[in-house]
């Protein structure tokens, strides 16, 4: 069942340019796609996804509902088995000899644990999202001066330019996850898979990441998928939300139609257990 019917007392103002940004083609389109790894084990059926320039959508689903491997299946780690997949010009059931490294190179990825190198730089670490083109020579040699004026802009972008010559190791994780993510711009990307990006953080830090991401997404142009489990985090930091529940897409509306009761049905079994708390917790 797919929820699009507008709940009673909408508290979300639309957002303007929610039908200009869906008049665009999209840089992502999947349709009933499959995720396999035997015939006993189906992950994803029958998804459907669709991504435009500028928008933050937000993937909710309990543990297990298939929202790491559906952003997996985005970048070729996960096998489509069925059904089709364009991402960023790309159709993955049928890409060319190197096709697959241009995909992932297109594709920005934050993650939960920000997969910094602690003894580094924050300037370094950000500078490696340049790696995929910086060359033969400079893959020994060090960076540009062009990738290291680009590296220190993205560093003031997120608010820590001050921080450039810190060792990452040092920072905290809100600050940290800034550095993922300036390092996820510096690939130049035409997309952001961003993985319970807030997973680690308080709530404040939450909520001052999620407000980056999604201010990203509609300066660049760049479309955001991003999954979470708090349900007002998605409310209040996303312009659609794609919920799943055992592989299937349960809700597809945009957020402003949407409210905390209708996507409980994504965790009714969490419900159940007694494990729901932490998806309803502002």
């Amino acid at each position: 069942m797919t929820l699009s019917k507008p709940v009673a007392n909408d508290v979300h103002a639309p957002n303007p340019n929610t039908d200009e940004i869906r008049q665009q083609l999209p840089l992502v389109s999947v349709r009933n796609l499959k995720v396999a790894y035997n015939e006993d084990a189906v992950v994803l059926d029958g998804v459907d996804l669709e991504l435009f320039p500028g928008e933050m959508v937000a993937l909710l689903g309990s543990s297990g509902s298939g929202k790491s491997t559906l952003m997996k299946s985005l970048t070729g780690f996960a096998p489509v088995s069925g059904g089709e997949a364009r991402v960023v010009g790309f159709d993955l059931k049928n890409l060319q000899r190197g096709q697959l490294r241009d995909v992932r190179a297109s594709v920005g990825q934050v993650f939960q644990q920000f997969n910094l190198v602690g003894r580094l730089s924050v300037l370094t670490n950000v500078l490696t999202g340049a790696l995929h083109n910086a060359g033969p020579l400079n893959l020994v040699g060090g960076f540009t001066s062009a990738h290291r004026k680009r590296a220190l802009e993205l560093l003031d972008r997120v608010g820590i330019a001050h921080k450039a010559k810190d060792q990452a190791r040092t920072l905290s994780g809100g600050q940290q996850q800034r550095v993922a993510i300036a390092r996820a711009l510096m690939q130049s990307p035409k997309l952001i898979l961003a993985d319970e990006p807030v997973a680690s953080l308080d709530p404040k830090m939450s909520h001052s990441v999620l407000e980056l991401l999604q201010q990203i997404a509609r300066e660049d142009g760049i479309p955001v998928l991003v999954s979470l489990h708090v349900l007002p985090l998605a409310l209040q930091h996303s312009d659609r939300i794609i919920g799943l529940r055992h592989g299937e897409v349960l809700v597809s509306a945009p957020t402003r139609q949407l409210d905390a009761a209708a996507l409980q049905p994504l965790y009714e079994h969490d419900a159940e257990e007694g494990d729901a708390d932490g998806a309803l917790a502002a």
